[in-house]
C-alpha cells in the first residue's frame, strides 16, 4: 500500500475530522458569505465564497515577514489551506495533495501561488514548518505560514475554519483565480489532487 493511500486510510478512521465545516464555523465579523453548490461525486462540497482578509502580519518557513492581506493580493492563482505539523490524520493527506498538485501542475506551477497555514503557532516554528516543507518537496512557489496564536484564530475565523481545537480540524481547500476581490471557491472535504487541478483550470477558463 503505498504512503498517501496508508495515510487517507488512517484519516478517514479518525471519524469526525474529516466532517465538513461548511455552515458551522462562522467568523465573528460576519463579512464572509457562502454560496453552496451541488457536492462533488469525488466527496467533497463546493462553495463560492467572499473573505475578508485580516491585516495580520504572519511569518513563513524560511522566518521571512508576511503581511498576509498584501501576500493573498495580487492577481495570480491560490491555493490554500490550513495544517498544522504534529497532525496524523488529515493535514498530512492535504499536504501530500498539495504536493501532487505542484507536480502535476508542472510548468504551469510558478503561475499558482501555493499557501499553508499553520493552525498551531505555539508548537510550529519557521524551523519546524522548514522540516514539513521539505518532507512533502514544497517547491518555492509554496509557502508555510505561522504567527501568534492571536493572529492564527484570526485567519482561521475570516474563513469560517476555526473550531476551537486543533483536533477538531476539518479539511478544506481554498482557490482564487482573478486577484483581490474575486470570491473564493472553498472545497470541503478530501478533495484529491485531480479535483483541485481541475476546480482551478475551470476558474480560469472563465
Amino acid at each position: 500500500m503505498k504512503y498517501q493511500e496508508l495515510i487517507l486510510l488512517l484519516a478517514l478512521m479518525s471519524g469526525g475530522t474529516a466532517m465538513s465545516a461548511t455552515g458551522t464555523a462562522r467568523a465573528e465579523t460576519g463579512h464572509h458569505h457562502h454560496h453552496h453548490a451541488m457536492a462533488a461525486s469525488s466527496g467533497y462540497q463546493r462553495v463560492s465564497a467572499s473573505y475578508d482578509v485580516p491585516d495580520v502580519r504572519l511569518v513563513d518557513m524560511n522566518g521571512a515577514p508576511v503581511a498576509l492581506r498584501d501576500g493573498l493580493g495580487g492577481d495570480e492563482p491560490i491555493l490554500l489551506n490550513f495544517i498544522f505539523t504534529s497532525c496524523t490524520a488529515i493535514c498530512p493527506v492535504m499536504s501530500a495533495t498539495f504536493r501532487q498538485v505542484q507536480e502535476q501542475l508542472g510548468d504551469e506551477r510558478g503561475k499558482v501561488r501555493m499557501v499553508s497555514i499553520s493552525i498551531d503557532p505555539e508548537n510550529d516554528t519557521p524551523a519546524r514548518l522548514r522540516e514539513y516543507a521539505d518532507r512533502f518537496e514544497a517547491g518555492p512557489q509554496w509557502r508555510m505560514l505561522t504567527g501568534s496564536l492571536k493572529d492564527s484564530i484570526a485567519v482561521q475565523r475570516a474563513f469560517a475554519t476555526y473550531r476551537g481545537d486543533k483536533m477538531n480540524h476539518a479539511p478544506a481547500t481554498f482557490l482564487r483565480v482573478g486577484g483581490a476581490g474575486t470570491p473564493w471557491v472553498r472545497l470541503d472535504g478530501m478533495a484529491s489532487a485531480a479535483d483541485i487541478i481541475q476546480e482551478y483550470r475551470n476558474l480560469a477558463a472563465h
